[in-house]
């Protein structure tokens, strides 16, 4: 699982971050752990840096066993003044690159930031990447819409230092996650 600050569960008073909540709710049948979640998360890292350091990071990890591939996405391209073009580009050239490794991948989007004057650059940022990702048939979790106008996904935010939300913020990301998609693309019954 690669991506920014929000992967690595910054800001949560739990450790856990949405990463830990969703692998912890990952579970087989007969209620074992179904995967070995490794995350990989840099803080304020852009969708550029993420292109040039994936690949490296997750070759070391690999198990040659059903090996997958999260992207988490943040708004750092937002805050970088990326294009939207260049945004789309790169995770295009991960998604395409997991893809020749016959690497299954499933993205998560950015959540909204707490300053609104971000809102549109952001929801424009969740928007072409939900579209790269529907274009190769991966599944692509929206966090932006559903959190945009949700009070306490803001006052989690406010909370903290206004950039990383708390347990509560967490919660709603792992929630959308695990209501996303995450059990049927790992092929398991959705048992929450």
């Amino acid at each position: 699982m690669v991506g920014d600050d929000l992967v690595a569960g910054v800001g949560d008073p739990r450790a856990l971050g949405w990463v830990g909540r969703v692998a912890a709710r990952t579970r087989t049948e007969d209620g074992a752990p179904a995967a070995s979640v490794l995350p990989i998360g840099v803080p304020a890292e852009t969708t550029t840096a993420l292109r040039e350091r994936w690949e490296g990071e997750v070759s070391r990890r690999l198990s040659g066993e059903d090996d997958r591939l999260v992207v988490g996405l943040g708004s750092a391209d937002a805050l970088a003044g990326s294009s939207l073009a260049r945004s789309r580009l790169n995770l295009a050239d991960i998604l395409d690159a997991a893809s020749t490794q016959q690497m299954s991948s499933f993205v998560v989007g950015p959540p909204p930031p707490l300053d609104p004057a971000l809102h549109r650059p952001v929801e424009d940022l969740s928007g072409g990447w939900a579209d790269v990702a529907s274009r190769r048939g991966i599944p692509y979790v929206d966090c932006f819409t559903p959190l945009v106008s949700h009070e306490q996904w803001h006052a989690d935010l406010a909370a903290g230092d206004g950039v990383h939300p708390g347990q509560v913020g967490y919660g709603l990301i792992a929630w959308l996650v695990l209501h996303g998609g995450w059990h049927a693309w790992l092929g398991l019954p959705a048992t929450l």
